[in-house]
């Protein structure tokens, strides 16, 4: 069984850090495109960023900057590192295991606050 555990968020005031883990079992990470997705309340999920197996990454416009996503495949674990956050990055994040079409895992998701 495919389990994916975020952690690493919380409260922190505007231009502060915080690095959220995703941490899996049940599937080897180095082989799926992982992504981190945020939905704040009242809003659509939004993708994030976006890591695959061989490295490249992306990030969307509004964190480009100050949000980098890195893997550690020993680890297995993907990590989403926020820096100069804002307090519009509030939302709950999610990391989701891209292997295939038929098999997406998304985690239970990790809560940012950013207060002004």
């Amino acid at each position: 069984q495919v389990h994916l555990v975020e952690s690493g968020g919380g409260l922190v005031h505007t231009g502060g850090s915080l690095r959220l883990s995703c941490a899996a079992s049940g599937i080897a990470l180095r082989f799926c495109i992982m992504m981190w997705y945020r939905q704040a309340p009242g809003k659509e999920r939004e993708l994030v960023a976006s890591i695959a197996p061989g490295g490249s990454s992306n990030v969307v416009d509004s964190v480009k900057g100050r949000f980098t996503i890195s893997r550690d495949n020993a680890q297995n674990t993907v990590y989403l590192q926020m820096n100069s956050l804002k307090p519009e990055d509030t939302a709950m994040y999610y990391c989701k295991a891209f292997l295939s079409a038929e098999f997406v895992y998304w985690g239970q998701g990790t809560q940012v606050t950013v207060s002004s």
